[in-house]
């Protein structure tokens, strides 16, 4: 399709979208290439570039004085057809557009729009590039042709598929697709599309491919089989197609004859509003489509203009070229005439001309929806606007050599593509238009839904879009209420390759699989994970543990003897009663101090010894409740104290009583004056003195304190109170010891004194009980941990001084109390025939 002017632009659209190659063998004279499939949107495409040239020209502004013409070629969708078209555009072969007999002046083409295939376009750039003979593309993606130095003339109004990739790669994030398989088509806009998507979900993690099929062009059913037996095994429920529309369709076939429903596909932007695929028999398969759509925008008029086409009824159509001709035997189904062999005989009609255009339904007058002729409007202004530029150009200001400028008749392309890197325009639709370093357009997408309407067809939704800016990045937006899922459930589908693990689990990875497919652990104790697949569990701090369910630290429980559990109160209440019971005795005896029994037990060593043994019940309280330094501190000096003034007191009353018994004999009163109340006194006072040497240096040089144990329990705090020195408190018992040993030694040897005048008996088993008790004691002691040693220190306390309480106060406050008639002087002289104590 051709139209003459002052400066031509060239173009390249997709009319058909399959061809025939011809047999070359040599071994005959190869028949012209076929092409067949119309497309109506490619055909769309070129008459929108028609229409951009015919409003340009009418525009006073742009271009004044300049008539722009074009000449527009199909590319069958195949290299070969491509590359000759543009290589016959710009070496001005046609004579309908050829400047003069001589071929001089400009080159019968300046600038070239297309081609729609990445491919072809790759080839041509490549070509066209040498010359600096700018291309602008409004439908090749491959993110390759972004390369300056391979394709320096090289631009595009439609963004690069790294941008696409990128967009798919939001939308999978966005619904939590993180396993999905993808089908590319076997050429350049497939094999970077799936580099591009390998790369870029390596590098994010956020998502993995199962699978990744590259889709023949040709209708190869084995193939094709063996790529649907591959779906149909994966456990990918999200399909990425990346491909064109013609092995689309091929694929869709055999999806169609093996029903693989269940799928929900992503549509890259060559097949997302493709009106080739809206057949019924496709719907329930691809209904639900999620695809990247090329930005839609407005073209005002076009609708008036392309009612306005008709054909040429002077052009040869021998050769079945024109397009608009093919266009119009499309639309009617009609044959110019020469019409083929026997297309009258089988009751074919013969186009007029004069056919109506508008009593028909035919796609092509579609303009509400625009998207690839939208990019085709924009690359002709782009290169209009460029031209424009150029001829504005005032001379000895101009950009070449000698601040020179061009003119119409000396302007060669590579002038025009200076002038093209820095053209900048708003086009009525309210997009602007530049191109970067790269030649890319600004990345902006629709994002399309395939709603399936109650009458079985489709409507194209728009339910979002993806941008990208130097502001706020890469941005994606999405109207989830608008989309149609074409699922039972009405959501989204549920595709990983493994579930994601729950707080308190981490991901393992398998090892040769994708880095999406994994197990999940549960994190070991003290460990927790409180995010969505963690890799790894963190530990917790050194007072916290882990969770039941191992998603969070908690406090752990500290752990002491309480008063407020059973044990604490169990002993406390002991350790209370025993002082009650001190107290209780000690009033007896006071009440009582002028009675025989009273008397002759010395009642000031007996006054002491209840008082200490009060000392021995209460200190006992100070190992009940939370460890604090003071009560550390004096637990430990208290008891060592108490139990001193109280084993003196014992060892004093013994050695009294036997003192007192040798004086009775005859000579034995010198004794007597070593055992007077003073001396007493000083024994008690020097005793327990040297056991407050011991505890003072204890203190000094290693104090106790109060100390978190964690050895005893992973998910407890043992708050117990460190002894500091083993040494010190191993000297504080050793002394108790040595003294209840000294005094369960004298009271032995007393122990064949007349049993009314002394308690050798019962002084010689209380030290038994006590040094029992504490023997006893030293092995549970170490054995038991945390609180428990605690319960059995105060035990051992509470045991040892009830033993001395009961028995050496039970007796006499049983004759006080019960048996007063033996509490006189009389009875504690008398013998007892039997030879055994009165009490």
């Amino acid at each position: 399709m051709h139209k003459a002017g002052d400066v031509v632009l060239g173009g390249i659209f997709q009319i058909h979208v399959f061809s025939v190659s011809p047999d070359l063998s040599f071994d005959s004279e190869p028949e012209q290439l076929t092409c067949y499939g119309f497309d109506i949107q490619g055909m769309r495409s070129a008459l929108t570039m028609a229409f951009t040239i015919d409003e340009i020209n009418g525009n006073s502004k742009l271009l004044p004085n300049v008539t722009l013409g074009y000449s527009l070629y199909d590319n069958c969708l195949t290299l070969g057809v491509g590359f000759r078209a543009a290589l016959a555009l710009i070496s001005g072969q046609r004579e309908e557009i050829v400047t003069d007999e001589n071929c001089v002046g400009s080159p019968p083409v300046l600038g070239l729009v297309g081609d729609s295939f990445s491919t072809s376009a790759i080839a041509i750039s490549s070509v066209l590039g040498l010359y600096r003979v700018p291309i602008v593309s409004y439908y090749a993606t491959c993110s390759c042709l972004s390369d300056r130095q391979t394709f320096p003339s090289f631009f595009r109004t439609i963004p690069s598929d790294s941008f696409q990739v990128r967009a798919l790669i939001q939308i999978l994030k966005h619904f939590g697709w993180t396993w999905a398989g993808l089908l590319i088509s076997d050429d350049d806009y497939g094999r970077y599309a799936a580099r591009s998507f390998q790369s870029d979900l390596s590098v994010s993690g956020e998502a993995c491919l199962a699978y990744v099929e590259v889709l023949p062009w040709e209708k190869d059913l084995k193939e094709l089989q063996k790529i649907v037996d591959v779906m149909k095994r994966s456990t990918a429920r999200v399909v990425i197609g990346f491909a064109h529309e013609g092995p689309i369709l091929n694929l869709l076939e055999e999806v169609v004859r093996q029903n693989l429903t269940g799928l929900q596909w992503l549509a890259s932007e060559a097949w997302t509003t493709s009106d080739v695929l809206q057949i019924p028999d496709f719907i329930p398969y691809l209904g639900g489509t999620l695809g990247i759509a090329i930005r839609r925008g407005e073209i005002p008029s076009l609708r008036e203009f392309l009612f306005q086409i008709y054909p040429d009824l002077h052009y040869d159509n021998s050769n079945e070229n024109n397009m608009v001709n093919q266009f119009w035997e499309f639309t009617f189904q009609c044959r110019f005439a020469p019409p083929p062999a026997g297309w009258v005989e089988n009751g074919g009609t013969l186009c007029t001309g004069e056919e109506d255009l508008q009593s028909v339904e035919t796609e092509v007058f579609y303009t509400s929806d625009l998207r690839p002729e939208y990019n085709v409007y924009k690359a002709v202004y782009a290169l209009a606007y460029a031209l424009d530029d150029m001829l504005q150009c005032e001379p000895g200001r101009g950009p070449f050599s000698e601040n020179s400028c061009t003119t119409l008749q000396t302007l060669q392309p590579w002038q025009l593509l200076y002038y093209l890197e820095k053209v900048n325009f708003t086009t009525s639709f309210g997009d602007q238009v530049s191109f970067d370093e790269n030649g890319d357009a600004l990345p902006i997408y629709d994002v399309m839904n395939w709603l399936w309407l109650p009458d079985g067809g489709t409507k194209f939704l728009n339910v979002g879009d993806f941008k990208m800016s130097d502001f706020t990045g890469e941005e994606i937006r999405l109207y989830e209420d608008k989309i149609f899922w074409n699922f039972e459930s009405k959501k989204p589908p549920r595709s990983v390759c493994s579930e994601d693990c729950l707080p308190g689990t981490h991901m393992v990875r398998k090892k040769g699989d994708p880095v999406c497919c994994f197990d999940c652990i549960s994190c070991s104790e003290g460990k927790i994970s409180n995010i969505t697949n963690s890799v790894e569990c963190f530990s917790c701090p050194e007072d916290f543990w882990s969770s039941p369910l191992h998603d969070q630290c908690v406090p752990k429980k500290t752990e002491f003897l309480s008063y407020e559990e059973p044990l604490g109160i169990c002993l406390a209440a002991a350790s209370l009663m025993g002082t009650f019971i001190c107290a209780v005795v000690l009033g007896t005896f006071i009440h009582h101090r002028s009675t025989p029994i009273v008397k002759a037990n010395n009642s000031e060593v007996s006054f002491q010894l209840l008082l200490s043994l009060k000392l021995c019940f209460l200190c006992s309280l100070l190992f009940i409740g939370r460890p604090r330094l003071w009560t550390c501190q004096l637990r430990h000096a208290a008891f060592g104290i108490s139990f001193v003034l109280c084993v003196s007191c014992i060892l004093v009353k013994t050695m009294v009583v036997l003192a007192v018994f040798k004086a009775s004999k005859p000579g034995g009163g010198a004794s007597l004056k070593w055992f007077g109340v003073s001396q007493q006194r000083g024994t008690v006072f020097v005793l327990t003195s040297v056991q407050g040497a011991i505890c003072t240096t204890w203190l000094v040089l290693s104090s106790p304190t109060p100390h978190k144990n964690t050895q005893y329990h992973n998910n407890k705090i043992v708050y117990e109170c460190a002894i500091g020195s083993v040494l010190g408190f191993s000297v504080l018992l050793g002394y108790i010891g040595l003294l209840a040993i000294i005094s369960c030694l004298i009271a032995f040897l007393a122990r064949d004194l007349p049993d009314n005048f002394n308690e050798a008996k019962l002084i010689t088993f209380s030290m038994l009980i006590f040094c029992a008790v504490w023997v006893a004691f030293v092995p549970a002691y170490i054995s038991s941990p945390g609180k428990y040693a605690d319960a059995v220190e105060v035990f051992a306390i509470l045991a040892s001084s009830f033993g001395i309480l009961v028995s050496l106060f039970g007796p006499k406050c049983y004759i006080i109390l019960l048996k007063p008639e033996r509490n006189t002087k009389k009875a504690l002289m008398g013998r007892n025939t039997k030879g055994t104590s009165e009490y």
